[in-house]
């Protein structure tokens, strides 16, 4: 996953109130994580 993603990956799981993720995700691992979270957490509606 991208730098950015991972920082966004913290915060997200961070207002979700669960573990930030494992580093070794991949690009479309955390793309498919942040968009659970977002859902979870109400930022990407």
């Amino acid at each position: 996953m991208t730098g950015a993603q991972a920082s966004y990956l913290e915060t997200l799981s961070r207002e979700a109130g669960e573990e930030a993720p494992p580093a070794d995700l991949t690009k479309a691992q955390a793309s498919e994580r942040i968009d659970a979270l977002q859902q979870q957490t109400g930022r990407g509606a």
